[in-house]
């Protein structure tokens, strides 16, 4: 088992990983994304499922991203 000091707080499509990662810039958080379709495609492979991202951050802003994260969950269900 490896132990790393990120953790993932998001999975979805790259519309909505874009704006939690804009929205956790703002708040000076660096997030990281993680794209396995692009890094397929960029090595030549093909991939099943386009667009869908993975994001994650650093365990020392894990409970403001996950803040985040939530808010904009609630948002986009206020917009249903």
């Amino acid at each position: 088992m490896t132990d790393t000091n990120y953790n993932k707080i998001f999975s979805g499509n790259f519309i909505i990983v874009q704006m939690i990662k804009d929205r956790l810039e703002s708040e000076g958080i660096s997030p990281i994304i993680k794209d396995e379709s692009e890094s397929g495609r960029l090595a030549g492979f093909g991939a099943s499922i386009q667009g869908f991202q993975e994001l994650y951050v650093s365990n020392e802003e894990l409970t403001k991203a996950n803040a985040i994260v939530e808010t904009v969950n609630k948002d986009l269900e206020n917009k249903e």
